[in-house]
């Protein structure tokens, strides 16, 4: 059993081949899906994908860091509106992002503070997003930390030190096609860190892995994510399957 623990299936990129894109996925031996939010424009399209796919996909709700503009305090709004009328696995994903603008820094930081206390009211795990903002994101979980506090640190692209770091805040490394990439660099360590800290993820329509890397990304192929951790760990394929989905269980609840 294969966990992608982050795929915008969604996505407007999907609307051709959504469902053969999904069987493709299935056929390779993915068979759970998390998807995360973005703001309140992408909801209906998640709420519809659940009900095409309720036994294969498993929403979080949340406020992208991206998003967060003028009218930040109208989408979390929404987002608290959505987590207090049902069940999501996830606040996600939310963080802070400085790599195209860094205008809305207080109310990003803001936003994520707000969402990572709504997450540990309800108990949920929280799925960062971090760009360009390593020492911004670590402050908040620094004012945040606790037991209740946990999650995964997606797409993590950070150092040894600031892997280490994530991890000491209860944050699973949320691992994809960057660990393919002949410059994404986290495979020089990735085998100091013990594999149950890691969860796989594609982040897809984004991210491909070698050899799709510039293309269209998709679940299905994860298993080259998986190729590569097999490789860096001298384990399996199979073995690094069962664990990093033992590690998504961990996080997600099931």
């Amino acid at each position: 059993m294969i966990t992608d623990t982050h795929t915008h299936l969604y996505s407007s990129q999907f609307n051709e081949d959504q469902k053969e894109m999904i069987q493709r996925a299935k056929d390779a031996g993915v068979s759970r899906f998390f998807i995360p939010a973005i703001d309140s424009s992408y909801t209906e399209s998640m709420l519809q994908l659940e009900k095409k796919f309720p036994k294969d996909v498993f929403l979080m709700m949340g406020l992208h860091p991206t998003s967060v503009k003028e009218n930040y305090l109208e989408e979390l709004a929404h987002v608290k509106k959505w987590v207090d009328q049902r069940d999501f696995y996830a606040i996600g994903e939310i963080g802070i992002d400085l790599y195209w603008d860094k205008t809305f820094l207080k109310q990003q930081q803001e936003a994520f503070k707000t969402q990572i206390q709504w997450a540990k009211e309800k108990k949920l795990p929280i799925v960062i997003h971090c760009r360009e903002a390593f020492d911004e994101i670590f402050e908040v979980l620094e004012s945040e930390k606790g037991d209740n506090l946990f999650g995964i640190f997606h797409c993590f692209t950070g150092t040894k030190e600031q892997a280490e770091k994530a991890i000491s805040y209860n944050m699973k490394l949320g691992i994809g096609g960057v660990v393919t990439f002949k410059n994404g660099r986290i495979d020089k360590f990735l085998n100091e860190i013990d594999l149950k800290h890691i969860v796989l993820e594609t982040d897809a329509p984004y991210l491909a892995p070698a050899p799709f890397r510039g293309k269209r990304n998709e679940s299905s192929y994860i298993t080259h994510v998986i190729d590569k951790l097999a490789a860096i760990y001298s384990l399996s394929f199979d073995e690094i399957a069962a664990i990093t989905t033992k590690n998504s269980k961990d996080i997600f609840g099931i």
